[in-house]
């Protein structure tokens, strides 16, 4: 049976844990060649690169800061090196820190702006030079927040609703090149971050779960397949589209 994917070849941004790890896999099991971005975290971008290796995958891993020009510059040239060309980006790589009103600082706001909003727009930049005449598709990571009204979250919620705009906008401007663009916006996901926050134990976790109506918090591979989909020719027809993968919540 062919895959999706097959001779495609697609960058995920913070690709080294959580949701990104489970897109990087998944778009590899259809075919994809993946570059697993990431800042820091080599350990577990060689990881996640190993395993896709192992299920006769092709993968390797690129450390780049998604917020600075110059090194955003670099995963792409890199990219073309290994891969000869480029199909699917997938915006993945971001940040969040909660904090009340009081505690909202300059250095709070451009931490998350500069990776959550600079971030998909520098990569979207590049992406658009190396895809070729055929197209490409974007996807970028949004979350319910941007929607929803969290408590402590301004900062937060506001990158993300600047992701959906991003979104929107770019998917009208890159339509007559053949490229498509989307997001997917999950609900709260159970992730190495949300355990080292303290999140997955919190009354946080437990007023979510009981406000959505299919009874749980999310795990990485319920987004996955989603990213999948709009990344494939499945989808050929679709682009400004917000999908929410958040087992109902709102």
């Amino acid at each position: 049976m062919s895959k999706k994917l097959s001779g495609k070849v697609a960058i995920v941004t913070g690709g080294s844990k959580g949701i990104g790890s489970s897109i990087a896999d998944h778009l590899a099991r259809e075919g994809a060649a993946v570059v697993v971005n990431y800042a820091t975290s080599k350990e577990g971008a060689d990881r996640v690169v190993a395993e896709i290796v192992k299920n006769g995958g092709k993968a390797i891993a690129i450390q780049a800061n998604m917020s600075k020009p110059s090194e955003v510059q670099r995963l792409f040239s890199d990219t073309i090196k290994a891969f000869k060309k480029l199909d699917i980006l997938v915006n993945n790589a971001g940040i969040y820190e909660f904090a009340p009103i009081e505690e909202v600082t300059p250095e709070h706001f451009h931490k998350q702006f500069d990776l959550n909003v600079l971030g998909p727009l520098l990569a979207s930049k590049e992406a658009v030079k190396h895809f070729g005449e055929s197209g490409g598709s974007i996807i970028n990571l949004s979350s319910v927040v941007s929607t929803g009204s969290v408590p402590n979250a301004a900062v937060y919620s506001a990158t993300k609703g600047a992701v959906n705009a991003i979104t929107r906008s770019l998917a009208s401007e890159l339509g007559p090149r053949k490229i498509r663009v989307n997001a997917v916006a999950p609900g709260m996901v159970e992730t190495e971050g949300t355990h080292s926050q303290g999140i997955t134990e919190s009354d946080f976790r437990k007023q979510v779960q009981s406000q959505t109506p299919l009874g749980r918090i999310g795990k990485p591979e319920d987004v996955a397949p989603t990213v999948v989909f709009l990344a494939s020719d499945d989808a050929s027809w679709i682009t400004g589209e917000t999908f929410f993968i958040s087992g109902g919540m709102r």
